[in-house]
């Protein structure tokens, strides 16, 4: 398609008219248009129109100076538009579609949000949730900006030029104010930047805190539901509950812990609740304390220019959804609902995507899978799901992406196989196209996938429920069906193989921490509570031949004394006390970074092992496990009128500098400390 021409705007524009400025809808979709074909000049003349479909094209920009004053209906679904501050230009917009832009974030829908008053309807959905939630980020971000030009100006001298210290402080301002989840990093020092220069040009004497026009309280009264607080601490008032997220204010968390002692023992970490939320109902239900989930996993820091930048958005799933949350504000950032799933983990990986100018991109993907033997590959930001792998035949169990190949992603199922995919990059329709690289076949069903970390290319950890097992995965090999190269036994005796391992992951880049448990009655905890499908492959942890205890082992020391041996004790450095419960599948987490062991139990506790001063000690190793750091005790919110007094935490994890920590329950309840 070429430029526009006065004609074919005749033609497709209503009501029928030999003048321009008589037409007051015009369809332009589906005509391959490029940005530059947009001629402001000719579109300029349309002077009534109200409603403008360029759907379905090739845009990547809209022109800033269309002079549509009075449009108040734009449809831009299914282009790659990458910018949105051009839409300014429309004051009078009311409904506004984006749909299938991927290069479109969350911090673009907030930029809308902001620049249009009048809009009433994005993608088809209400906007006043969207515009309630700018209003509070623009309240705060104009508090913190005016307390940084407070500091900065008490810090200046009086010889200093007072130009070149304004444009100092608007710099100072967009590096140093941050505030809300990293995916809104592009919305906030956006308008930390306008906030800034404001200030600057009235001399610091008024900041007009909201920009944003007031709407009516209709409008903004109807909010679309995000995260269910579940309630308060018992000691506090009630909460009313509401569709809205709530912040949960509560004392420091309950702990059992020790103070630095003359062994080395670190003191107990200070954690206060923060968040109980409930998103992840069925059916988006108050009342539902049942839905079970499974899994969660930090985002990890993307944000270039800034290399000590850490994630504090963590998905989660269980049930037939998957969400991201941000774990500073508790808001529900996006929720992805497949009917009839029910999701069991979740995994992320960053993309370089290139657009069609060659401008390059950087996609967050979230890949999650669970009983349908699907993996749905996520594209958070954008809010759509660009790709299904019809992975397995039956249910997958974990995945998790090559620490090392942003594209190559290793999945287990319930069919006693684990297979390494290419997922690729996604192509010019933004779906991905995915190839089968390797399949490692297992005797038992595999619950946890865990890349060694000296190695990754080489090696692949995973717990069974037959024990734990190791193949070769480097892709220079001819195989590409290959079985387990070496089993890791834990014990002496008869009783050493068989054992099931149902946590699994590096402490650093040698020890490995392991879960291990015996069959006999470790199913009665999946029995008990509500109807859980397919349940051997649920990741939750166990006892071992020791009753509740977490083993520390060398994969080095164990690996040089392997020699030509199938089955080869491991170097036990270490082992950690935890819950004597005979339940099975709860999961353990590290966090590398802090040398910190994680691992929830049946009584909605989590266990806490900084491990760093267990490692550095001298052998022979204390004949009786490790104590925990510290327990963090379940705080007992309230929900539906009554205390939550007890939950099974079925996975725990840490963002890696350990600032949130997030619990994942059997009463679908998601719950949120932060360190202090």
């Amino acid at each position: 398609m070429g430029p526009l021409s006065a004609r074919l705007l005749m033609e497709r524009g209503r009501p029928k008219s030999d003048r321009l400025g008589r037409i007051r809808s015009l369809d332009l979709s589906g005509l391959k248009l490029l940005s530059e074909h947009l001629d402001p000049k000719l579109l300029s003349r349309l002077t009534q129109l109200q409603e403008l479909d360029l759907s379905n094209n090739q845009l990547e920009m809209l022109p800033a100076n269309l002079g549509l004053s009075h449009l108040r209906i734009l449809r831009c679904a299914n282009n790659q538009l990458g910018d949105v501050t051009a839409l300014c230009q429309f004051p009078q917009l009311e409904e506004l579609s984006l749909e299938g832009n991927p290069f479109l974030t969350v911090s673009d829908n907030l930029k809308v949000s902001f620049l249009l008053p009048k809009l009433r309807k994005v993608n088809g959905k209400d906007a006043s949730s969207t515009s309630s939630q700018v209003e509070n980020l623009n309240r705060e971000l104009t508090s913190r900006v005016t307390a940084h030009w407070e500091k900065f100006m008490a810090s200046l001298s009086p010889e200093e030029e007072a130009e070149k210290a304004q444009a100092d402080f608007v710099r100072s301002a967009v590096r140093d104010v941050r505030y809300g989840p990293e995916s809104l990093s592009e919305f906030t020092q956006w308008r930390v930047r306008m906030i800034s220069e404001e200030l600057v040009a009235s001399g610091g004497t008024q900041v007009h805190e909201a920009d944003i026009p007031e709407k009516s309280p209709k409008a903004t009264a109807v909010q679309e539901p995000r995260a269910r607080p579940v309630a308060k601490r018992p000691d506090d008032v009630p909460l009313n509950l509401s569709p809205n997220k709530r912040v949960c204010t509560s004392p420091l968390a309950q702990v059992e812990g020790r103070s630095m002692g003359s062994d080395g023992s670190q003191p107990a970490l200070k954690l206060e609740p923060l968040y109980f939320l409930q998103c992840h109902s069925k059916n988006n239900s108050p009342q539902d304390l049942k839905t079970q989930l499974w899994a969660c996993a930090f985002e990890p820091a993307w944000e270039e220019g800034h290399t000590e930048a850490t994630s504090q958005s963590v998905a989660t799933c269980g049930g037939e959804a998957v969400c991201v949350i941000d774990c500073q504000t508790g808001i529900v950032l996006h929720k992805y609902k497949a009917p009839g799933e029910e999701f069991f983990s979740v995994a992320w990986t960053a993309l370089m995507v290139v657009t069609q100018a060659g401008n390059k991109k950087r996609w967050s993907v979230l890949a999650a899978a669970g009983l349908r033997g699907q993996v749905r590959l996520l594209h958070v930001r954008a809010g759509f799901c660009c790709g299904i792998i019809r992975a397995h035949k039956k249910a997958i169990a974990t995945l998790c992406f090559s620490p090392t190949h942003e594209t190559h992603l290793f999945t287990a199922s319930y069919d006693k196989r684990i297979i390494l995919w290419d997922i690729g990059v996604p192509k010019e329709d933004y779906t991905f196209q995915a190839s089968q690289l390797l399949t490692l076949d297992t005797t038992s069903t595999p619950l946890r996938l865990c890349p060694v970390a000296s190695c990754p290319d080489a090696y692949l950890l995973a717990g069974c429920e037959g024990g734990c097992c190791c193949w070769d995965v480097r892709l220079d090999q001819p195989q590409k069906r290959r079985v387990c190269e070496v089993e890791f036994v834990f014990s002496e005796g008869s009783e050493a193989r068989g054992q099931r391992v149902d946590g699994l992951a590096f402490v650093n880049e040698d020890v490995v921490g392991l879960k291990a448990s015996e069959g006999s009655q470790l199913w009665n905890k999946c029995l008990e509570k509500a109807p859980r499908h397919s349940s051997p492959f649920f990741l939750t942890a166990s006892k071992g031949n020791d009753l509740g205890t977490i083993c520390l082992w060398s994969w080095s020391q164990t690996w040089v004394s392997r020699g030509s041996q199938s089955t080869v004790a491991v170097v036990v450095l270490a082992r950690l006390q935890w819950s004597p419960t005979e339940l099975a599948y709860f999961s353990l987490s590290t966090c590398p970074d802090e040398g910190i062991v994680l691992c929830g139990d049946e009584e909605g506790n989590v266990w806490i092992y900084d491990v760093r001063h267990i490692l550095a000690q001298q052998p022979p190793l204390p004949a009786t496990p490790q104590a925990p750091t510290q327990i963090l005790k379940w705080p007992q919110p309230r929900a539906l009128s009554q205390t939550v007094t007890k939950t099974m935490v079925n996975t725990v994890v840490a963002n890696s500098t350990f600032t949130y920590l997030t619990a994942l329950t059997d009463s679908n309840i998601v719950a949120i400390w932060k360190r202090h």
